[in-house]
């Protein structure tokens, strides 16, 4: 998938993204614009105008990093809605519970790297 960024590069509220790319010899885009960021605790944003997606349709996902006790506790979430109507219907429903636990398994991990990544950084200074 190739990302695009506008100026605000995804890191405050209104700042838009636009994801878009081939899967299977199939065209998929999506256009999403950040609604709340508080760093380094939470941000979300959310899909925008008519997303071109296969197993999902307009979504809004996100995350909130707290204190607990000697670490931090990690919540991902996502909200999504069934494609409306045809083939992506029927595979969203198919799909789509397995595709919305990828997407945040994936932001999980991406997060412990980013800390161990850090860790590794802190220690080795």
């Amino acid at each position: 998938m190739k990302t695009e960024l506008d100026e605000g590069q995804g890191q405050k509220v209104g700042s838009r993204m636009r994801l878009s790319g081939r899967v299977f010899g199939v065209e998929l885009s999506v256009e999403e614009m950040v609604t709340e960021r508080i760093p380094p605790r939470r941000k979300v944003w959310e899909s925008t105008g008519a997303p071109k997606l296969l197993v999902i349709g307009h979504y809004r996902m996100g995350f909130e990093l707290s204190p607990h006790g000697n670490g931090s506790m990690l919540r991902v979430f996502i909200e999504y809605a069934l494609p409306e109507s045809g083939l992506a219907l029927w595979l969203g429903r198919l799909f789509g519970q397995r595709y919305a636990r990828w997407c945040t398994r994936q932001m999980v991990d991406d997060t412990v790297k980013n800390f161990e990544a850090s860790l590794t950084t802190q220690r080795s200074i």
